[in-house]
């Protein structure tokens, strides 16, 4: 009970299979975790192989902090299965930002996996450590140098302003 309505209110959760742990966006439904990635603009499912295990922390949404972790089976559901289907109607109204919302679930059935993580026992004794570790490498980047002009410009707006 209290993995489901954890995972169910948490919009996020860190996810250990093979490889480090990875912060995905999942949906709950039917007594499991669904994820869709691995394609051409999803998230990526690094270690998590059909017949696997993982871990699942799942963190307070409002405090952020862990509130449980459980392990799960990994299962990939076959593209336009009747699970598949389930999934992916589950998963697309979650989807945030999709580019090609319109073609999305033929995208996902070509490029990318659907993964559905079953609890399988709670872990009940969760290490007193924060876990934290260095972000994983990523080509996404902040913001770039300011330009130069910019604070001409800002200055300049002030003064008319007054």
């Amino acid at each position: 009970m209290l993995v489901e309505e954890a995972t169910k209110k948490s919009s996020l959760i860190w996810v250990r299979g093979s490889g480090p742990d990875r912060a995905l966006w999942h949906v709950w439904h039917e007594g499991a975790a669904l994820l869709v990635g691995d394609g051409p603009g999803e998230q990526p499912l690094p270690g998590l192989a059909d017949g696997a295990v993982a871990e699942v922390t799942v963190r307070s949404k409002d405090k952020g902090g862990r509130l449980v972790a459980w392990t799960a089976a990994v299962a990939e559901l076959a593209p336009h299965s009747e699970g598949w289907e389930t999934a992916v109607a589950e998963l697309k109204g979650k989807r945030l930002n999709a580019p090609d919302a319109e073609v999305m679930t033929e995208r996902w059935a070509r490029e990318c996996r659907v993964l559905r993580l079953t609890p399988r026992d709670t872990i009940t004794d969760l290490p007193d450590s924060s876990l934290a570790a260095a972000p994983l490498p990523t080509s996404a980047t902040t913001r770039q140098p300011l330009p130069a002009s910019l604070g001409r410009l800002l200055l300049k707006r002030k003064s008319k302003a007054n």
